[in-house]
């Protein structure tokens, strides 16, 4: 059975799209399943923000063919592992946990680098180019660590 991680940030246009095109790149789709969501409605259907396009195929990835979905609690059951790009969306995320063991599936990313701080990852929505490549090393260093941790407990 594959092990499945869902990258969360509010529209899944941004954060959450780079984060599961990383991801996807340093594992092996054989054994693991990466996807993305956001907490919001704000997108649905839609293909990632042009600038996350730009930089992830700046670094050799292709994320043009995510589409946005939105988060629910079904995500809870289908995900072994659920990780919330900020504090916000963390909260919004166990707001519509049923019990501990949903809870404990949920992780601010930032916490594999940084672990206990509770960072968020900018939104860089409103940012130029060098905002993107800042959130996209900052993905790239957590989602190493992320794959660091599943080789370890496989």
């Amino acid at each position: 059975m594959k092990t499945k991680i869902l990258m969360v940030c509010l529209g899944n246009i941004c954060r959450s799209p780079l984060a599961e095109g990383i991801l996807k790149s340093k594992l092996d789709s054989n054994t693991y399943i990466v996807e993305s969501c956001g907490t919001s409605n704000y997108h649905i259907g839609k293909r990632p923000d042009k600038r996350s396009i730009d930089i992830a195929k700046k670094h050799g990835i292709d994320i043009t063919d995510q589409k946005a979905a939105q988060f629910n609690t079904h995500h809870f059951e289908a995900y072994d592992f659920i990780y919330a790009m900020d504090n916000s969306n963390y909260q919004d995320i166990i707001k519509l946990a049923r019990n501990a063991k949903e809870k404990d599936k949920v992780t601010l990313i930032l916490n594999e680098l940084h672990p206990n701080s509770n960072l968020d990852v900018p939104d860089p929505y409103y940012d130029g180019e060098q905002g993107f490549e800042d959130v996209y090393q900052m993905l790239n260093k957590a989602c190493d660590l992320i794959v660091t941790k599943l080789e370890k407990s496989s």
